[in-house]
Order: structure tokens, then sequence, then C-alpha cells
């Protein structure tokens, strides 16, 4: 599977939630905001939200301070 994560080609064997990815770019604790071809998708649905072959994916991590 090809995806483009974060404006960056990436690819795996295997196919993956949204969770899946997250976890794999080692963000699992981490506060973040994803959206999957220009749609957001929340928090709850990340662990059944499928990606697709050539989906493009945004992975922003919130930060807090002033």
């Amino acid at each position: 599977m090809n995806l483009t994560v974060n404006g960056q080609p990436r690819s795996s064997e295997k196919s993956h939630t949204v969770r899946d990815l997250v976890i794999e770019m080692g963000l699992a604790k981490a506060a973040v905001a994803v959206e999957v071809n220009k749609q957001l998708v929340p928090r709850k649905r990340h662990e059944t939200t499928i990606l697709n072959d050539n989906d493009v994916v945004e992975i922003v991590t919130l930060v807090g301070g002033g």
C-alpha cells in the first residue's frame, strides 16, 4: 500500500487503520489531529478508519504552550 503522509511517500506491505499508522509513527501517546484525503477523522474513528492505497494523510501533533 502506498500512502502520502505529511507530504512524504510512505509504503507498507499491510493495510492500516488510522490508529495503526499513528502507532507506527511513534505518536500513540501524543495528542494528534488526523486528516485523510482532506477529511478530518475524529479520534473515536481512528481504530475503525481503514486507509486505502494512494490515500493522502496529514497528521498534526498538538502542543501546548504560549
